[in-house]
């Protein structure tokens, strides 16, 4: 029968698709982006509430059959009181807990504004101007085996009058990267 009526509608639905129709729609949010990016929790949060109220007040159908009963509350008086009192209690506590989540923000659609922080160091933005104009005038310098050797022979005096240039070629760097796979935990 479910499928009978999805044939249904598919022969008798408008089929007018268009870029709007078919971009990808989130509780109100516009799409921008990956879609593979993962939602923000909030989404999800309001979700599980949501779903956990909307459950909860499927349980009231029951009640309200069982209080608005004329046979039942005709074989005991105590019933309809017992009734009342346990539908409150059940609404209490799901007051107290929409009370608790309303509280913690979780029901919060607007975005929070990001905190600024701030210190109180007082350095003028002439000092900071100047150190990034000190730094920008730093150039690299292309590494070349013997430059090294010749520099750290003049920084011994005493050992540039004796040495002479190594006849053996520069020796490489001895990292080797390892990657270790974590143990079974």
């Amino acid at each position: 029968m479910v499928c009978v009526i999805f044939f249904i509608n598919r022969l008798l639905a408008p089929n007018n698709p268009n870029a709007e129709k078919l971009s990808s729609y989130e509780c109100g949010e516009e799409p921008t982006g990956n879609a593979w990016l993962p939602f923000n929790p909030r989404f999800y949060v309001i979700a599980l509430v949501f779903l956990l109220f909307d459950v909860e007040m499927v349980f009231i159908f029951p009640w309200a059959t069982v209080f608005g009963s004329h046979e039942i509350a005709a074989q005991d008086v105590r019933w309809g009181w017992l009734s009342l009192a346990e539908m409150f209690v059940f609404l209490g506590i799901l007051i107290v807990g929409l009370i608790y989540v309303w509280r913690k923000g979780d029901l919060d659609w607007i975005k929070p504004t990001p905190v600024v922080p701030h210190t109180d160091v007082h350095i003028p933005p002439t000092l900071y101007e100047q150190l990034n104009q000190e730094q920008s005038r730093f150039t690299v310098k292309a590494f070349n085996a013997d430059t090294v050797v010749t520099a750290t022979a003049a920084a011994t005096p005493s050992a540039a009058a004796t040495t002479t240039p190594p006849t053996e070629p520069a020796r490489k760097p001895m990292f080797k990267p390892a990657f270790k796979k974590p143990a079974n935990e």
